[in-house]
């Protein structure tokens, strides 16, 4: 990591997650339930189940924050430890927006340094794309994780570092 970066959250054993919460698809029927804790090694641990009962099939785990200049970065660096699936990093440059910008990210089953270009994340909203540009903002004030595969399965996704770069 080089002089740079901006940390967004960096997890230890004694970090605050209270800003930091899960929203399922519970929110419009659904019986998905993720979960959100820190774990013994000081890691942020993001695990649940997918469900696609009531046409659910989704949960996020959102975190909010005093808005951040994002003007001399051009991408987020993600240091996770995932489970070989699929998910979405998301990000809002205004919270009361509707709709995301998505970049969608494989893991493996190992410590890895995910790169997601921020000119990349494009606009969505309930699984659709929007006809806007990508992201062009100067600024971002929530970040999100969604794991949302149209499959029924459980997940579990280790956080140690979230930065700009």
């Amino acid at each position: 990591m080089n002089n740079s970066a901006h940390i967004i959250f960096e997890f230890s054993k004694q970090s605050n997650i209270s800003s930091w919460r899960v929203v399922d698809d519970v929110v419009m029927g659904g019986v998905s339930s993720g979960n959100f804790e820190i774990n013994e090694e000081g890691n942020g641990l993001y695990t649940g189940e997918i469900s696609l009962e009531n046409n659910g099939g989704f949960s996020s785990l959102r975190y909010r924050f005093d808005k951040i200049n994002v003007e001399k970065f051009s991408k987020v660096i993600l240091k996770i430890k995932g489970d070989g699936k699929k998910y979405q990093f998301r990000i809002k440059d205004n919270y009361q927006n509707y709709y995301s910008y998505i970049q969608t990210f494989e893991t493996s089953k190992e410590w890895e340094f995910v790169e997601i270009n921020l000119s990349d994340m494009y606009p969505a909203f309930r699984g659709r794309n929007l006809d806007m540009s990508n992201f062009s903002s100067n600024e971002i004030e929530e970040i999100a994780l969604l794991i949302g595969n149209k499959k029924e399965e459980n997940f579990r996704l280790e956080i140690r570092k979230i930065y700009l770069q």
